[in-house]
């Protein structure tokens, strides 16, 4: 009756270190495919990622690029290409894409779908079996709203393409960047789904891993492993099989270093003068880190800043500072925000930043690209003898102020209160758009002067 095979990957962040053992796979899993066997080779999102200096030199276009080359046939999008690209950038992302990117809940704000996805897509094989596909993003609507779109539940969406596919297809396929414990609650929900390839949290699924009905499988992160499923198509139910591969790169790979290479060129424009030499300091405050509080405190017009050091990564040296430099020096995909809090609220939050944890944590995921956290450092608020000042004043502990701070603080992990509180985010701009910003304007100033 005819079988399909699929390879699937997901989360690789651009660590293109793996990319080229990737491709390796994919082109000898074609070679080596039965004569009349079909494959189809898919990508759960978050393939690009800005702290590599490629995907941010090109705006995420150098992937769509590699994912031509590499023959992919659909995609659904991740977090990092909805929420870390502007909305202008994100709107001609794949506009010379040689796959379908699949995403049925996603929208303009007015509720039209972009030109650029489809909803579900019905792909008939060559031995003539109907597969249903459709893709669902994580709904950090708050976020898309600011960048000018909107995303639904991913659970309303499943349901909506179920009641469309289900009866015109032999096989539903949802293409989930969720995460986890999403991809097991739509399992329980809607057994129409067959088969369910899983993204975002990173995890994996041991082979021919079977929630209720559901086939789920899914690759972890940065390229590590590629998915693959087969379906054997018979005259009752279809036959599926899931595995797990392991990718090692070679030794002799040298595509990550092309790629690094033509992404510096790219970057190697000025974007200001700088005047002395900041060195980076992670554990404690530098004139490098009191640069960004300020940057912060002037482009988010607060009261005061918090932030980590370990945001910082090189030193900021004398001349012509390039795009690359900055890179080098802010390569996370972290967004500033302003908190509005009371004086309470502050003196709460300077509390929980003197555990001596912090300095030396090592922090993975939340746009954070570093190393160690480094010392959680406040702008503007400072405890005296007599008590705590914002900008030289006595904290009044009813009155509310606002904070600049990064969104990886509003999650929830390090200050519990920030996720209650009322928020503004601001996007596109990450904190190294700030520091150029900021960086800029002050030689502009000086110039005036």
């Amino acid at each position: 009756m005819g079988t399909l095979h699929i390879i699937h990957t997901n989360d690789l962040h651009s660590h293109f270190e793996n990319w080229e053992a990737i491709v390796a796979k994919i082109t000898a899993y074609k070679k080596s495919l039965p004569a009349g066997d079909e494959l189809l080779v898919m990508d759960l999102g978050d393939h690009l990622d800005r702290s590599h200096v490629f995907t941010e030199a090109t705006a995420g276009k150098g992937n769509v690029e590699l994912l031509n080359e590499a023959g992919y046939h659909f995609v659904t999008i991740g977090n990092n290409e909805g929420i870390t690209l502007s909305h202008e950038q994100l709107e001609t992302l794949y506009s010379e894409a040689q796959f379908k990117v699949v995403l049925s809940n996603f929208f303009e704000p007015d509720g039209t779908r972009p030109e650029w996805l489809h909803p579900y897509v019905i792909h008939t094989t060559s031995f003539g079996k109907r597969i249903g596909l459709f893709g669902i993003t994580a709904a950090y609507d708050e976020y898309y709203k600011q960048l000018g779109w909107h995303v639904t539940s991913p659970l309303d969406s499943v349901k909506e393409s179920i009641q469309v596919l289900a009866p015109q297809v032999d096989l539903v396929l949802c293409l989930a960047h969720v995460g986890r414990t999403m991809e097991e609650e739509i399992a329980d929900q809607f057994p129409e789904v067959d088969l369910l390839f899983g993204a975002h949290t990173h995890h994996t699924y041991s082979d021919n891993y079977v929630w209720g009905r559901t086939h789920l499988s899914a690759g972890g992160k940065w390229g590590m492993h590629i998915g693959v499923a087969v379906i054997q198509f018979t005259e009752t139910a279809p036959a599926i099989t899931t595995t797990l591969h392991p990718v090692q790169p070679s030794s002799s790979d040298t595509t990550n270093s092309k790629l690094i290479e033509r992404g510096e060129k790219l970057l190697e424009v000025s974007v200001f003068s700088n005047d002395e030499h900041l060195p980076t300091a992670w554990e404690v405050e530098s004139k490098l880190s009191e640069r960004l509080g300020e940057a912060l405190i002037t482009y988010t017009e607060a009261d005061c800043a918090l932030f980590p050091a370990g945001l910082l990564l090189t030193d900021l040296y004398p001349g012509e500072i390039s795009a690359k430099m900055m890179h080098d020096l802010l390569p996370h995909p972290i967004n500033p925000c302003i908190v509005t809090c009371t004086g309470a609220d502050l003196i709460e939050a300077y509390g929980i930043a003197q555990n001596e944890k912090w300095p030396t944590l090592e922090v993975r995921g939340l746009g954070f690209r570093g190393k160690q956290l480094g010392k959680l450092i406040f702008a503007n608020f400072v405890k005296t003898g007599v008590g705590y000042q914002v900008n030289g004043e006595p904290v009044e502990t009813k009155k509310k102020y606002k904070l600049a701070t990064v969104d990886m603080f509003t999650f929830g992990y390090f200050f519990p209160r920030f996720k209650e509180l009322p928020k503004v985010y601001f996007m596109p701009e990450t904190i190294r758009d700030v520091f150029i910003h900021y960086s800029a304007s002050s030689n502009d100033s000086k110039r005036i002067k």
